[in-house]
C-alpha cells in the first residue's frame, strides 16, 4: 500500500527571485477553462489513510500531513465557467457545486483527488465526465444567504450512483488571513493540480492557477451529511476543521496523461 507524505516548498520567479504562491511553474501552454469560485466552506476531518488508499489507483498515493490523512467536503458556488474565448452563458456558466476530496501525490507532485463532484448543471456534469474523467454527478442544490449565514442543501439525483445529501449552515468568523506554507491550513487548500483516471487506468493531471487564498475561520451547523456513505470512510467524533473563502478566480489547463 502506497502512502506518501509531501514536503511543502515554494518556487522562485526567475525574473525577480521572489517567492511565489506555487510549488512549481504554471504549464508552458495555453489554459483551457476559466471560472470563479464563491463562498466556499472547507470542512476537513482526519481519517485513516488506508480507508482512502483503497479507492485510489496504484500510482496515486494518499498524501499525509505530519503522518495524518485528511478528507474534505467543500460546498460552494461557481460563476463565469466557460472555455477560453467563449462568452459566459447565463444558463451554463453559473451553478452550485459540492466536492468530496482527499489529498494525494503522483511522482511526488501533490494535488487533489475528487471522490465526487455534485452539481446542478447537467451539461457541465456530462462535459466534465467526458473531457476530464471527473466523477461529476447530477444533484439538486440550493444555496442561499441570510445575513452572514449561508444555507446549503444538496441531494444527489444521478442515475446509478449512491444517494448522498448535505445540509449545512455556515459563516465566516474573524478577520481574513493568508495561510503559511508548512501549516495545515495551507497544506489543505493550496493545491494547484488535480488527479483523475480514465476507464483504461491511465492517470491524468489537471493544472489550475489562482491567487493565494484569503481564508477565514468558520462556524458550521451540519444538519445532515451522508456524502461519504458510498466510501466506507469513518469520520471521527470530533468536529471538522473549518475554513471559509469568499471568492477566487481560477484558470485551468486541459488534463494531460501522467507518463
Amino acid at each position: 500500500m502506497a502512502i506518501a507524505e509531501s514536503r511543502i516548498s515554494s518556487t522562485m520567479t526567475p525574473r525577480t527571485g521572489l517567492m511565489t504562491h506555487r510549488q512549481w511553474p504554471v504549464p508552458n501552454r495555453s489554459w483551457f477553462m476559466r471560472m470563479n469560485w464563491h463562498d466556499l466552506l472547507f470542512m476537513h476531518w482526519p481519517v485513516a489513510a488506508e480507508s482512502l488508499q483503497q479507492w485510489l489507483p496504484e500510482r496515486v498515493e494518499v498524501d499525509l500531513f505530519e503522518g495524518q490523512a485528511w478528507i474534505g467536503i467543500v460546498p460552494f458556488r461557481m460563476s463565469g465557467v466557460a472555455p477560453r474565448f467563449f462568452p459566459n452563458l447565463p444558463w451554463l456558466s453559473a451553478f452550485p457545486e459540492l466536492n468530496v476530496r482527499t489529498y494525494v501525490t503522483v511522482d511526488n507532485k501533490p494535488g487533489v483527488w475528487f471522490f465526487s463532484l455534485d452539481a446542478t448543471n447537467p451539461v457541465a456534469v456530462r462535459a466534465a465526465r467526458y473531457l476530464f474523467h471527473l466523477k461529476y454527478m447530477d444533484a439538486q442544490i440550493r444555496s442561499t444567504r441570510q445575513n452572514s449565514w449561508f444555507h446549503y442543501f444538496s441531494s444527489r439525483t444521478h442515475r446509478n450512483e449512491p444517494p448522498a445529501e448535505l445540509e449545512v449552515e455556515y459563516r465566516p468568523i474573524g478577520e481574513s488571513f493568508s495561510s503559511t506554507p508548512g501549516q495545515l491550513d495551507h497544506w489543505l487548500t493550496a493545491r494547484y493540480c488535480l488527479y483523475t483516471a480514465d476507464r483504461r487506468g491511465r492517470i491524468f493531471r489537471g493544472e489550475i492557477d489562482h491567487n493565494p487564498w484569503e481564508l477565514f475561520d468558520a462556524q458550521a451547523i451540519i444538519h445532515r451529511n451522508t456524502m461519504l456513505s458510498g466510501l466506507n470512510v469513518e469520520l471521527p467524533d470530533s468536529p471538522p476543521l473549518l475554513h471559509f473563502a469568499r471568492q477566487t478566480s481560477v484558470i485551468a489547463w486541459a488534463n494531460q496523461v501522467v507518463e
